[in-house]
């Protein structure tokens, strides 16, 4: 059985649910109409070359996305607008190279910055200087927050037609609950759920998914929206080298079986992948230099599997770690707000680990200590 074990749907008509008007312009299974049998041996990370576009629900995307989540974060990325114009060139190098995938959140920005991240990502868009054809073969995916006052099903509607606007789009390809509320307030989940049904009902987006859900709460919301004839598509949660524990690789599982693609956030695990800091030396201000502080001494012998693997392969630590997420059938989503950055997570999509790599690099993974800390919004 190979190392990299994922699910992709075959090529067939889309069926639209009563209400949708979007046309099927992107073609593939519906996941959850495959069985798991079938979807645990469509493993396109095992038998396709390295850069071949996977299925989420009815899209195709590129096997590797981006996040936007520091394109107007200040408190734990240092964001700048004078930042902004290196954004935009990073942003045209990566729909240049065939990435196709944007994931963003209406929190991505607070205060005079809030939405900044879906206000630049659609300015982008509309200003790509390249063919109409990669224009408009971008795929936003959009994560709605769970806000208190956002306690009916109209509200979270209002909310995604708010994050159209600030993108100058009429329809997303992906909208997504951002997190959960069963763990604080049950009662305002199921509103929520109504939501994005009726997002995706009245066409506002192409496909719905859920981001930090865990199995228990994640087979909930795939039978609710069943019954209302909404294919749920994707589960986003924190997933990477350091964040692969039993719950992780719980929602792996859940999204083989219930035809479900799994993207990867912080696949490298806020930088802690990347090689470029040691508890020792410097490190991020903020935050993030607290954090590794406390995880980087029990990583050292993961850190040190995973440079022996980069340099036997001429690559850098950056791209193992992101393609060891793709051979677990993720797509990952990283972070860049540079152009040598994005080159170098570009560097991902040309080669294919081993199956004895991955598994050196997932034993490694397993000792580590004391891993990420978790979401706070995670739920079981």
């Amino acid at each position: 059985m190979p190392a990299c074990i994922g699910h992709t749907c075959a090529p067939q008509a889309v069926n639209r649910a009563p209400g949708n008007p979007l046309s099927p312009t992107r073609l593939s299974a519906t996941p959850s109409a495959l069985p798991a049998w079938a979807a645990r041996l469509q493993n396109p990370f095992a038998t396709k070359p390295a850069n071949q576009r996977v299925s989420i629900g009815p899209l195709t995307s590129a096997p590797i996305g981006f996040g936007t989540w520091s394109w107007g974060n200040q408190f734990l990325w240092g964001y700048s607008q004078e930042d902004d114009e290196e954004i935009r060139e990073v942003f045209n190098l990566l729909v240049s190279k065939g990435v196709n995938l944007f994931d963003t959140a209406d929190s991505y920005g607070t205060g005079r910055l809030n939405g900044q991240s879906e206000k630049l990502l659609g300015k982008f868009i509309r200003e790509y200087p390249g063919s109409a054809k990669e224009r408009d073969g971008v795929l936003v995916a959009t994560k709605l927050a769970a806000y208190p006052w956002r306690v009916f099903s109209g509200q979270f509607v209002q909310a995604c037609r708010g994050s159209l606007k600030r993108m100058g789009k009429e329809s997303l390809a992906i909208g997504q609950l951002h997190w959960s509320t069963a763990n604080y307030a049950p009662p305002q989940e199921r509103a929520l759920w109504d939501g994005l049904a009726a997002m995706y009902d009245q066409g506002l987006v192409e496909a719905v998914g859920v981001s930090n859900y865990g199995p228990k709460q994640l087979a909930k919301i795939h039978a609710y929206l069943t019954k209302l004839g909404v294919p749920l598509a994707s589960v986003q949660v924190q997933f990477s080298l350091l964040s692969k524990g039993k719950d992780q690789m719980a929602t792996k599982a859940a999204c083989e079986d219930l035809g479900l693609r799994l993207i990867a956030y912080s696949p490298l695990a806020l930088g802690m992948l990347t090689g470029r800091y040691d508890a020792q030396g410097s490190l991020p201000k903020g935050p993030r230099g607290l954090l590794f502080r406390q995880i980087l001494p029990g990583a050292q012998p993961l850190l040190q599997t995973l440079k022996e693997v980069a340099d036997g392969r001429g690559r850098s630590m950056s791209q193992v770690a992101i393609n060891w997420c793709m051979c677990q059938g993720a797509i990952p989503i990283p972070g860049a707000r540079s152009l040598s950055q994005a080159r170098d997570n570009l560097g991902a999509l040309d080669f294919r680990l081993s199956s004895a790599e991955v598994d050196a690099l997932s034993q490694a993974a397993d000792g580590v200590p004391r891993p990420m800390i978790q979401n706070i919004f995670q739920t079981s």
